[in-house]
């Protein structure tokens, strides 16, 4: 279930401290997007990013109009430089706290020690692939072995498919994956025994299912090429899909009382994402959040779109702020 608990704010910023209108935590396409939105609105925006984007295994994103086949990289690197074309500032780095200040607004802390001032904040921080237990397939994460048919499905379609089954997802799994290639089988794995309806749908599409725990890979000159039993039995596949843990990169948020819960698929917890409303609100105020951190199925143009989403919405509050705060001043007594 989500934590939510009353934090102690901290004192107010000290005379060192920058302050921007947003701290975006996280550079990916949900981050890059809120950031440029918000340096269009003329915001100051400062952008804290790790350097480690979740899809930099892959040779190119898909499903991106105008982008197919972009290596992420790439996308990343044309990002920050819109970014800082409208005045938004990048840093490389890690947050490892945030606290909220007396009077509203947010102190974030930087590994180096580094400490800003933020009004608002957006967290686009990603999740974390968890694979399954089995030997060899973190070394082939991103190449052959695979979760996503709509990001990969066209590279290997009519290849020798495996999947590996570890819960109630994985006949939908295989049915989906059906689509790219007529030469399927299912790995039962460590998964529960499959109903009789199940096994009728996976016959009529000419799926085959294959008892017994998968060990490891069989990789031959840098290529996958085969799923190895229990007893040293291999099945010769050319790509095998897996179905991870997602869980999201939500630490950061702890600390304002803002937990994670799970997300659940066709009876198959997919994982942990922080909850937030269709503009990416948290239950902090002040905080949102875009991209896997919320939506654990989000592809590369949807983090991009959730980001800009966030933006506006944060924009729009701080506008709210800034007005009532003007309202009050013009209704202020002058001095006489």
């Amino acid at each position: 279930m989500t934590v939510r608990k009353e934090q102690n704010a901290a004192a107010a910023p000290s005379e060192g401290e920058r302050r921007y209108d947003v701290v975006v935590v996280g550079g990916g396409a949900a981050g890059l997007g809120g950031a440029l939105t918000l340096s269009r609105a003329r915001r100051s925006v400062l952008v804290v990013d790790g350097g480690e984007p979740r899809n930099a295994p892959a040779s190119g994103i898909h499903n991106y109009l105008g982008r197919e086949g972009t290596p992420p990289g790439q996308l990343l690197a044309a990002g920050r430089e819109e970014v800082a074309g409208y005045g938004g500032e990048i840093v490389k780095g890690d947050v490892v706290s945030a606290e909220r200040l007396e009077g509203g607004g947010f102190r974030v802390v930087l590994a180096d020690g580094t400490a800003v001032a933020a009004a608002r904040l957006l967290v686009t921080t990603g999740l974390v692939d968890e694979l399954p237990p089995v030997p060899g397939l973190a070394e082939r994460w991103g190449k052959e072995v695979l979760h996503c048919p709509y990001c990969h499905g066209w590279e290997v379609g009519d290849q020798a498919i495996g999947v590996l089954a570890t819960g109630p997802i994985a006949t939908h799994q295989a049915l989906l994956w059906r689509q790219w290639s007529e030469d399927v089988t299912l790995f039962l794995h460590t998964a529960p025994d499959l109903g009789d309806e199940e096994y009728e749908k996976l016959a009529a599409r000419g799926i085959a299912v294959v008892d017994g725990e998968v060990t490891g890979v069989e990789v031959t000159d840098d290529r996958l090429t085969g799923v190895v039993l229990a007893g040293g039995r291999v099945i010769p596949r050319q790509a095998l899909v897996v179905a991870p843990r997602f869980t999201a990169r939500a630490g950061l948020l702890a600390g304002l009382g803002l937990g994670t819960v799970e997300q659940e698929m066709n009876g198959h917890v997919m994982g942990e994402h922080v909850p937030a409303d269709p503009t990416g609100r948290t239950e902090v105020p002040g905080v949102w959040v875009a991209g896997n951190v919320t939506t654990l199925t989000e592809q590369v143009i949807g983090s991009a779109a959730a980001g800009l989403r966030a933006a506006g919405a944060i924009n729009a509050d701080l506008v709210d702020e800034e007005t009532r705060l003007a309202v009050a001043a013009r209704r202020a007594p002058v001095a006489g």
